[in-house]
């Protein structure tokens, strides 16, 4: 028995799953690998201070740090519901041992090169952060859209007008449909919805917030000035009318 490939087990999927239970992570050691184990194998790791690897016990559970200091697990398991995992094969599972690895899927590329070009193209550090931080803001909580939104203005970003907003959104939108989070288990909501036909779950269309009153709020630059404007905010023209029947869409 291999006490570090156990360990690097039970690093991989809580990193993958945020939350994962110790008979899991027999389950899937044992599909994996020619020497089985059982759960007095993984049982006392439930004891020792895996803290270094962002690892905490919880119960029966292993579950990521970030859960963990929040005290979210009741929450998040209460998101996974039934859901199915998804299992990669060993050597794409093994890679989430790492803390630092992650998955980036065509959507993340996309979306780092309209950043790059278009909003930092001259600070690709922090135009690499803006989309990590997006792509983490996606695994940890996927369905808080406004708070994945939000790291654009954290990172100052000053759109030039509407139509750089409605370019963005969808890119946003696309990556968060292909992020494999914690609550499904690791499989993204793109997944779930083709493969386990949930109507429950359906990806978000990049289109929602088109047009629609729940608009997240990005900073667009008007007369010189940064503010975050709805497209049922005030017109900052001073109209009176609402920004999405007065200068929204118009040429500047």
């Amino acid at each position: 028995m291999d006490t570090n490939l156990i360990l690097d087990y039970i690093r991989a999927t809580t990193n993958l799953y945020g939350i994962v239970p110790l008979e899991k992570v027999v389950e899937i050691y044992n599909q994996q690998n020619d020497d089985q184990i059982g759960t007095e194998d993984v049982e006392p790791y439930l004891d020792k201070n895996l803290r270094k690897n962002y690892v905490y016990a919880h119960d029966d559970h292993f579950v990521h740090e970030t859960i963990a200091v929040f005290d979210e697990f009741d929450l998040v398991l209460t998101k996974k519901g039934e859901k199915p995992y998804y299992v990669p094969g060993k050597e794409e599972l093994l890679k989430y041992a790492d803390v630092n690895y992650y998955e980036k899927p065509k959507q993340y590329y996309d979306l780092d090169w309209y950043v790059k070009k278009n909003l930092f193209p001259n600070n690709k550090e922090k135009a690499e952060m803006l989309c990590w931080n997006i792509r983490w803001a996606c695994v940890v909580d996927g369905s808080n859209i406004q708070g994945i939104i939000d790291h654009f203005n954290t990172a100052g970003v000053n759109f030039k007008n509407e139509n750089q907003v409605n370019e963005v959104l969808p890119l946003v939108m696309d990556l968060a449909n292909n992020v494999r989070l914690w609550e499904n288990n690791g499989h993204t909501p793109s997944e779930i919805f083709e493969k386990f036909e949930k109507p429950n779950l359906r990806p978000l269309p990049a289109g929602r917030f088109l047009g629609m009153g729940d608009r997240p709020k990005l900073s667009v630059i008007q007369g010189g000035t940064s503010e975050k404007i709805g497209r049922n905010d005030p017109c900052p023209c001073g109209s009176g009318k609402k920004y999405k029947k007065c200068c929204l869409g118009k040429e500047e």
